[in-house]
């Protein structure tokens, strides 16, 4: 038995290290920690409510959209801004912000962060590693330059109805600040028929619908067949031919806080998915234990409205800055995987029963997913009137508590604010990365991600290929998560 400390990793944002004990070649044990305190939640103590719209969306420069729509929503739920009273255009621009940013993230890790890993030395002696390299190398791949030019003007629907990204301030309570004329909204339709191109010719190669309609297992690899040049068959190939099916698997315990609402309906249902059936999300349920972080120790875990973010670098069991968030004492995994679940698509309902979670089926999502919202945001541009309002301002009380949540591309996001005396008395954030990414909690049980790596094969004498420290196995199931850990600890 012996001990390896993993990191840092590259094609991360933020710093993230691993320690797993191995036995017998094999992963027994593993250690997540979050080595970097920021400190957001006790930045925000004291402060106006309205400034927190500035503030969160720093949190992160990948999902910032999601950090300001989570802390508009708590300010929102506080003022008692509902559905009912935020106007109907203001939904729709909400909803095409946030979805540009999640696409633009889920095409950003699959191209940069994830399919990389295959063009390592480690695998030349593999049939398909070739094309791969030349396909999806870093930095040099040919994916690369189409890639980023489809992604920078597919960006510009968030300088249309933003102003800029990251870090807007557009994203209001009661809906958006940027009104689209009607001129918009003929640049945003063209926009987006410059995105489906490059879905439906290079990462597909065949329409979004078809993908969308997929209803199982066998059907994708059906189309697999069929489709053989697409990126998304290669590295489905890839993922075949290494068993991904079979690393990084744990059971499909699954959370999402539902996304893209529109006029009382979502596109992506909230919900809990549990043994293999669905229940009711009951955020009462939330709780953060803190046993294993180095937090100033509190009287066992609490939801977010009493829960506090306190930093001690001496606490005796403590291995990470990130926080245990529990559903009901239980680990919950977020993400694209869980939002397709829980929506009760076909296809992922069939990658759950059959494989449970698992480094294929949590890239497979999250590409269903850019086929399923593109159509939806070509209708959402649509059904804007620029004649009406955009946003509905209503006063902060000087005494309240609202909770926001919304789905980031990684996962369930959520913002509790209380409110005292016209001023921010308690913030606290739990990021979809503190859900994967948590340490152990009171009673010793680990995270997700701690949880996935068990199992996994590493040769001791293995240096991760092209000089690197850690297995490729591990970084592919770490990046299956695609972590975010600015987000992770506040």
């Amino acid at each position: 038995m012996t001990r390896k400390l993993l990191g840092p990793f590259n094609r991360v944002e933020g710093d993230l290290e691993v320690e797993v004990e191995i036995t017998d070649d094999v992963v027994s044990k593993a250690w997540v920690n979050s080595p970097l305190y920021r400190g957001f939640e006790q930045i925000l103590q004291g402060k106006p409510p309205l400034d927190a719209l500035t503030y969160t969306p720093r949190i992160c420069g990948i999902c910032s959209v999601s950090q300001s729509i989570a802390c508009a929503n708590a300010i929102a739920d506080a003022q008692g801004i509902t559905l009912d009273t935020k106007p109907v255009n203001g939904q729709l621009v909400t909803n095409l912000i946030l979805a540009c940013e999640n696409l633009a993230d889920h095409l950003t890790h699959f191209y940069l962060f994830f399919m990389p890993d295959f063009a390592r030395e480690a695998y030349q002696g593999k049939s398909w590693h070739a094309e791969i390299a030349e396909r999806f190398r870093a930095q040099t791949g040919t994916a690369t330059i189409s890639m980023l030019k489809a992604r920078a003007e597919f960006m510009h629907i968030t300088g249309i109805l933003a102003g800029k990204w990251p870090h807007s301030l557009s994203l209001q309570p009661g809906g958006t600040t940027t009104s689209a004329s009607s001129a918009n909204k003929v640049e945003l339709l063209a926009i987006l028929m410059s995105f489906r191109q490059f879905l439906e010719s290079q990462l597909f190669a065949d329409q979004l619908e078809n993908i969308s309609t997929l209803e199982n297992d066998d059907a994708l690899k059906r189309w697999m067949e069929l489709h053989p040049q697409s990126d998304f068959a290669q590295f489905l190939q890839v993922a075949d031919d290494l068993k991904l099916d079979q690393l990084g698997q744990i059971p499909a315990n699954l959370m999402s806080y539902g996304a893209y609402d529109f006029q009382h309906k979502a596109l992506f249902p909230q919900g809990i998915w549990t043994s293999g059936a669905m229940h009711s999300l009951q955020t009462d349920l939330i709780k953060e234990d803190i046993s294993h972080s180095w937090m100033l120790s509190q009287n066992g875990p609490k939801h977010p409205f009493q829960g506090n973010t306190q930093p001690d670098p001496e606490q005796a069991d403590g291995y990470s800055w990130c926080k245990a968030p529990r559903y009901d004492k239980g680990v919950l995994e977020v993400g694209a995987l869980a939002r397709q679940t829980i929506a009760e698509h076909p296809l992922a309902l069939d990658l759950v029963k059959n494989h449970q979670s698992n480094v294929r089926n949590r890239v497979i999502t999250r590409l269903l997913e850019l086929a399923r919202i593109l159509p939806e945001m070509e209708s959402w541009v649509r059904q804007i009137n620029p004649e009406q309002t955009f946003c509905h301002t209503l006063p902060i009380p000087d005494e309240a508590e609202g909770q926001g949540l919304v789905e980031a591309a990684r996962g369930s996001l959520g913002h509790w604010v209380r409110i005292r005396n016209g001023r921010i008395l308690n913030y606290q954030i739990i990021a979809p990365t503190t859900w994967n990414f948590s340490p152990r909690d009171k009673d010793n049980i680990p995270g997700a991600l701690e949880q996935a790596l068990l199992g996994t094969p590493i040769d001791e004498g293995d240096e991760g290929g092209e000089g690197g420290k850690d297995s490729i196995a591990i970084q592919h199931i770490v990046r299956s998560f695609d972590p975010c850990m600015v987000c992770t600890v506040h």
